[in-house]
């Protein structure tokens, strides 16, 4: 970097994470009127890297892709978008070193990493006399926003869900003006950005396909979303996950549009705001009694399950979807993580786990609630008896066929696989394990 940028005027800085946008971004608009230029950067925080095992990991890829969109967009504006490969701390210590920082906006997030990643970086801003300033983007209602009358967080969705709706008005879901301030980003020559393979990674061929708003797939989303043969969801996902949309417009959409659409964007604040107040769930169960359970965790059986051969053809149709294209039907989620968890008797986090590597649309709050769900240990779960039959569930929801003969090419040929437990079987051993981990009446 040259020294006439060194010694370039005094800046904000605003700090790109799950918000991967220009338009209606909360602590962008902030930093933007902030009154100084804006330096906007981005990391690839190697301390989440080092975790992925795939050097093609689409996720990787859809985060450069959209920053490559983002710079040139900023490019027009005669400005740049500064993108780091390294540790936070190590970055941003780099950052203040390079420019004259009067003070860094961020959005918030939720989960426990991010959250001590932030304290470190605020104590390390702090040092310098520099204040960091945050925001909430990525949600309507955040932290304490949505509370019981007592001011405890909600454990319950139902309840949860009614007085977020009775809290929801126009001005949760205004949008934020960015576009009337983008003249306000640092003018400085644009650089090439970091080439991917920089970083340890390759371009993946998985694709992350741009979201559009449908109109008719949402008002219809009551009648569609549960039934994995026909495109009745609206894949939105990954966006929501990386910030390349924003809650308020899709909010006001939903509210609008379906009510049921907008009970599925209100179950992933509630699992946000219980991942924010019960930090223990990431590791543990909610209900810490069932870390108790004595579960089977046959490893062949998990790697049947991981490969798509149990022998019941909605469960593997699920996993072959998921591991052909990052994504997985959400009643089909349901049915393969119960049928894990319950009839298999694995432990949930190892389901969690292999979800986690493989799903586009990965989020740690709403994946692990979901797997608390099904496993029966989350807070707002499916009762331990409650055991999804997979046999049943096709009938219900994929009653020609559609989905899993789309998936599983061997069904209804010698050559597809026996089933690797029986049903009733199963069943009887999980509710055995679960009230005696639970010191319930067998």
């Amino acid at each position: 970097m040259n020294s006439n940028e060194n010694d370039a005027q005094p800046v904000s800085v605003f700090w790109f994470r799950r918000d991967l946008r220009l338009e209606d971004n909360a602590g962008l608009y902030h930093a933007l009127k902030s009154g100084l230029p804006v330096l906007p950067i981005f990391i690839f925080d190697t301390d989440i890297l080092h975790r992925l095992d795939n050097k093609h990991d689409a996720r990787v890829s859809f985060i450069y892709e959209t920053l490559k969109s983002l710079h040139e967009k900023l490019a027009k504006k005669g400005s740049s978008i500064r993108v780091y490969h390294g540790t936070p701390i190590d970055t941003w210590e780099k950052v203040i070193r390079e420019h004259k920082i009067k003070s860094v906006f961020a959005n918030h997030d939720y989960e426990p990493g991010a959250i001590a990643r932030d304290a470190e970086i605020q104590q390390l801003l702090l040092a310098h006399k520099i204040p960091f300033h945050t925001y909430k983007d990525q949600v309507i209602f955040e932290k304490n926003e949505v509370l019981k009358p007592d001011g405890k967080p909600y454990t319950i969705y139902t309840p949860y869900s009614r007085k977020w709706k009775e809290k929801l008005t126009d001005f949760y879901v205004k949008e934020y003006p960015v576009e009337k301030y983008l003249d306000n980003f640092l003018k400085i020559k644009p650089t090439p950005l970091p080439a991917l393979q920089s970083f340890g990674f390759e371009e993946s061929e998985l694709k992350i396909p741009p979201f559009e708003i449908d109109e008719i797939l949402i008002r219809n989303y009551h009648e569609t979303r549960d039934l994995p043969g026909i495109e009745g969801t609206t894949r939105i996902g990954p966006h929501l996950r990386f910030g390349t949309v924003s809650i308020r417009r899709i909010a006001a959409i939903a509210r609008e549009l379906n009510s049921v659409f907008l009970n599925e964007l209100i179950w992933r604040e509630f699992y946000m705001m219980i991942l924010y107040h019960f930090p223990h769930v990431v590791s543990g169960a909610f209900h810490k009694e069932y870390d108790q359970i004595a579960w089977d965790n046959n490893e062949i059986h998990f790697q049947k399950w991981c490969e798509g051969k149990t022998g019941f053809p909605i469960v593997d149709a699920g996993m072959l979807q998921l591991n052909t294209t990052g994504y997985m039907h959400n009643r089909v989620r349901m049915i393969t993580a119960s049928f894990l968890t319950k009839h298999l008797l694995i432990d949930w986090r190892w389901g969690e786990q292999y979800f986690a590597s493989k799903l586009l649309d990965y989020e740690l709050a709403s994946n692990n609630g979901g797997w608390q769900w099904s496993a029966g240990t989350g807070c707002d779960a499916a009762p331990y008896f409650r055991i999804f039959n997979p046999d049943a569930q096709t009938k219900k929801f994929d009653i020609k066929g559609t989905y899993i003969r789309k998936w599983v090419t061997e069904f209804g040929t010698p050559a597809y696989p026996k089933p690797i437990i029986d049903l009733k079987f199963g069943r009887g051993r999980a509710l055995v394990a679960y009230k005696k981990a639970l010191k319930r009446e067998i």
